[in-house]
């Protein structure tokens, strides 16, 4: 059985200074909304964190952009949070901006100790300035390195008491990846079931990558809101 966790300060206990952090989801949607806050209220500084985005400015990643806790962003897309912005430009943050393909594949790597690939995508643009790259059969690629975490904080739907994970439709995105790079991973579940609740067929998640469990009331915030007249 995966240690289930009672408080989510108690969940977020391994983070500590300085360390390199992966947290799911993509914009709002999947987002470890909790294990988010615990680790805004442990104040750990100097992060580097690795996700697809860095949330809004008063949500998601967005509380620990505010509260000073992150150093370096590694993520694909960060065009909405103007926190965010203020701290790049003012050389407060440290930015590296990956194209999304190469960031999951490089997370998908690193968890199945693959320890670079080559890549097409990004040859011949500023992202490939001084890196090596290679030809095969008459096409350049360029070489990116696998990304691992020393604690990935990922949101999944269903758990059993294994820690085996079951995601919901597209709050899936990079959270299965993050499970699998890193050294300690925990899970913020809707529902634990037994085991033998869940159908093997269903399981996204085994639970070999997971240590830790804790359940978790989602507000699931709309990143953008559209509706009629």
């Amino acid at each position: 059985m995966k240690k289930l966790y009672t408080s989510f300060e108690e969940a977020v206990v391994e983070i500590k200074d300085g360390m390199t952090i992966m947290v799911g989801g993509f914009g709002l949607v999947g987002i470890p909304e909790n294990l988010i806050k615990a680790v805004r209220e442990k104040n750990v500084k100097d992060l580097t964190v690795i996700s697809n985005n860095c949330g809004v400015d008063d949500w998601g990643l967005g509380l620990l952009l505010s509260n000073k806790q992150i150093k370096k962003m590694i993520a694909s897309y960060v065009g909405e949070n103007k926190e965010f912005e203020r701290q790049v430009l003012s050389g407060e943050l440290e930015v590296q901006l990956v194209p999304q393909g190469s960031l999951a594949e490089k997370i998908r790597a690193g968890g199945a100790g693959i320890p670079a690939f080559y890549t097409p995508a990004g040859v011949g643009t500023p992202i490939a300035e001084g890196r090596e790259t290679r030809v095969f059969n008459g096409k350049e690629y360029l070489l990116e390195e696998a990304f691992k975490a020393d604690v990935s904080l990922v949101r999944a739907w269903k758990a059993d008491k294994l820690g085996n994970l079951v995601y919901r439709k597209t709050a899936q995105n990079f959270n299965p990846m993050m499970a699998a790079a890193g050294k300690v991973t925990i899970a913020e579940v809707e529902e634990i079931v037994e085991v033998g609740e869940l159908d093997p067929d269903e399981i996204h998640t085994p639970s070999i990558y997971v240590q830790g469990l804790i359940v978790g009331k989602q507000e699931k915030r709309i990143e953008r809101l559209t509706v009629q007249a």
